[in-house]
């Protein structure tokens, strides 16, 4: 999981759709496999690498984050309106342009 985040942070960083896309579906499969796995099965070993894992995916999660936010900007200066996406109540709606 530690190997695929950081796939996942450098796909990001060179915002390669192709391989963002991959590792969302690994990260789902493993997500899956360790649905199956109880926490008291676990030894200190296995609970400090899930700590790191979402640590790091706290990391991915403020990245992407950043991304879309900057998208949004790009998107928002080529429309020439603020807010494109934000829906009455603030929140983000798809819309046309």
């Amino acid at each position: 999981m530690l190997a695929l985040l950081e796939g996942e942070r450098q796909a990001l960083a060179a915002l390669d759709i192709d391989r963002i896309n991959n590792c969302s579906n690994d990260k789902m499969d493993l997500c899956a496999r360790l649905d199956e796995v109880r926490p008291e099965d676990l030894d200190e070993e296995c609970l400090g690498l899930l700590d790191a894992v979402r640590r790091l995916n706290t990391i991915n999660r403020r990245l992407r984050n950043l991304i879309a936010t900057n998208v949004q900007s790009r998107i928002d200066a080529m429309a020439g309106a603020g807010a494109t996406y934000q829906g009455a109540n603030g929140r983000m709606v798809a819309q046309s342009i």
